[in-house]
């Protein structure tokens, strides 16, 4: 599925966010100062779903202001891969979906939920669930090559 508004993609942008990477999600407080939070997520259907809950400022930004922009990246000086994923869009807290969030932390925290820290096998009493979706996608392969 290309992303919206990217062009022809250097890398494959689809399996780069299968990775358990970490987004980098902005919102804007209500006095408009820039908020940014490293949230795990999972990429699927075109948009990026991350976990939230009452306890989460992105949360009450979001509810005031539903614009966000995400940047998803690598810093590998080993093999000098610098891959870059830039989105801007809207994002919505929707009800917590039990599967969903599922799907979203193994590739995080393994296979075995039963190994899980138990933060994370108890959620769904105040957990919800943000959909982002992309309006404009921008992808960028950085990595250099070592003479």
């Amino acid at each position: 599925m290309a992303l919206p508004g990217s062009a022809e993609q250097p890398f494959d942008v689809e399996a780069f966010l299968a990775r358990p990477l970490v987004a980098r999600v902005a919102t804007a407080a209500s006095d408009g100062a820039p908020t940014v939070r490293p949230v795990w997520f999972l990429w699927e259907d075109g948009a990026l779903w991350w976990i939230t809950g009452s306890y989460s400022v992105v949360s009450k930004h979001l509810e005031a202001d539903p614009r966000v922009s995400v940047v998803v990246d690598t810093c590998d000086l080993q093999s000098l891969e610098f891959l870059q994923v830039l989105m801007h869009g809207r994002a919505q807290v929707v009800p917590y979906d039990q599967d969903l969030a599922r799907r979203k932390l193994r590739p995080y925290l393994g296979e075995d939920e039963a190994a899980w820290p138990t933060d994370f096998t108890g959620l769904a009493a105040d957990a919800r669930l943000v959909r982002f979706t992309p309006h404009r996608t921008v992808v960028r392969d950085l990595s250099k090559t070592r003479p």
